[in-house]
């Protein structure tokens, strides 16, 4: 026991509430998702979001809280000290903040851990077997997600080296949009063309609840209730807002009509952006980070569309480009003003160095992710087949692989 802990009931109530918060975005990950595809996938999809809540909790507990930080293997990853939450008790501090249960810090991270291989789903959709993706999910969290949690924010390399990521810019974004990018150029195009998004109110829904999560994401980062979580929390929606507009307008003068999808699209690559340097910048660079967002992360996708990559649902676009973007603009704009206890400036503060750490991190998580992800799909293939038959495409994966059906056949 630790009895000369003493339990901050604020923080500790406000970390829970963000771990519930985050816990959230996975459903709303499953709705987005699930509107964007066709009737006849729809839940094929979104059981690959909500089977990431059961397995990586299980895979969490047994070894991969450890992984993430306990101890320190080469500056890479983790050791398996405490697996099984091994040593845990009541009483037990977080690392980040002593006055917070450490059984509180493991929840919240586990929610991080739940939805980032989630993301990648929307690049593969309609294409992949369930038994493939369950190895997958499984050997990208020990591969991938573990080693860069541990790198950045378990005390590894990266954190020693001085890179900053305040909420996921690598450790979630970054990463799993290089992900979603090996995947979709493995797994190759989708054989039957899909009908399209079925139901935007979905993604409507998924998006909302994205956002609404998304404070928790980011604000809850800081791991205690102070001015740098207000900042973090404002700075969240206003790149939301203003990448969300300057997606609907662009894609506005483009198509001669204001998309209701376009906007939804720009506020998650607003957020995405925002999220590594939520509590490093200051409002008015959290509006510069959004305009940014909305500009790169749309060419993104024009881009992706132009080389014909199927990249169904814009994971790379979106989460890729918008996580190294954030990684990047933090590198420019960091202001120590706005997070006195990390004393790090960007670029435009004169502090060319940590620029540079941002940009060396940025190219190697994204060689990293590509280069392990593309590797473990071939070595899956050799165990089960990864793709599903053009029959099956068809007939559609709720049927083909789950049994089930989203809706009755003669429904309006």
């Amino acid at each position: 026991m630790h009895p000369t802990m003493t339990i901050d009931t604020g923080n500790t109530g406000f970390m829970l509430l963000c771990a519930s918060l985050v816990m959230l975005m996975t459903p709303g990950l499953a709705f987005f998702y699930g509107g964007l595809v066709g009737r006849k996938n729809v839940l094929a999809i979104m059981m690959q979001s909500f089977v990431s809540m059961g397995w990586t909790t299980v895979l969490w507990f047994a070894f991969g809280y450890s992984l993430c930080f306990s101890g320190d293997v080469g500056g890479v990853i983790g050791n398996l000290d405490m697996a099984f939450l091994r040593g845990v008790d009541l009483m037990s501090p977080s690392p980040l903040n002593p006055t917070i249960p450490l059984l509180v810090f493991i929840a919240y991270q586990m929610m991080f851990a739940i939805i980032t291989p989630a993301l990648i789903t929307g690049a593969f959709a309609n294409r992949v077997t369930f038994k493939s993706y369950m190895i997958f999910l499984t050997a990208w969290l020990l591969l991938v997600y573990f080693p860069f949690v541990h790198m950045i924010w378990g005390g590894g390399i990266l954190a020693q080296w001085g890179v900053l990521d305040f909420a996921g810019g690598i450790v979630v974004h970054n990463i799993a949009g290089m992900a979603a990018l090996a995947s979709v150029l493995y797994v190759g195009r989708r054989k039957v063309k899909d009908s399209g998004p079925h139901s935007i109110p979905l993604v409507a829904l998924g998006t909302g609840l994205l956002w609404f999560g998304w404070y928790g994401f980011n604000a809850g980062s800081e791991f205690r209730v102070d001015g740098v979580t207000a900042s973090a929390f404002l700075n969240t929606d206003l790149a939301a807002s203003f990448a969300a507009m300057t997606w609907l307008f662009i894609e506005w003068r483009s198509t001669k009509k204001p998309k209701f999808l376009g906007l939804l699209t720009g506020a998650v690559a607003g957020l995405a952006t925002i999220t590594p340097a939520a509590g490093y910048v200051s409002p008015t660079s959290a509006v510069v980070i959004g305009i940014v967002a909305g500009l790169v992360c749309y060419w993104a996708v024009m881009l992706k569309n132009k080389l014909k990559w199927d990249d169904a649902l814009d994971v790379w676009g979106v989460h890729g480009v918008g996580g190294a973007l954030g990684i990047v603009l933090l590198g420019i704009l960091a202001n120590e003003n706005y997070n006195p206890g990390v004393h790090t400036n960007g670029l435009l503060m004169g502090n060319p160095s940590f620029f540079g750490k941002q940009l060396a991190a940025i190219v190697l998580s994204s060689v990293w992710a590509f280069v392990f992800t593309y590797g473990m799909l071939w070595l899956i293939d050799k165990i089960t087949p990864v793709k599903v038959t053009e029959q099956h495409e068809v007939v559609g994966l709720d049927m083909v692989l789950h049994g089930e059906i989203a809706y009755l056949e003669n429904a309006n």
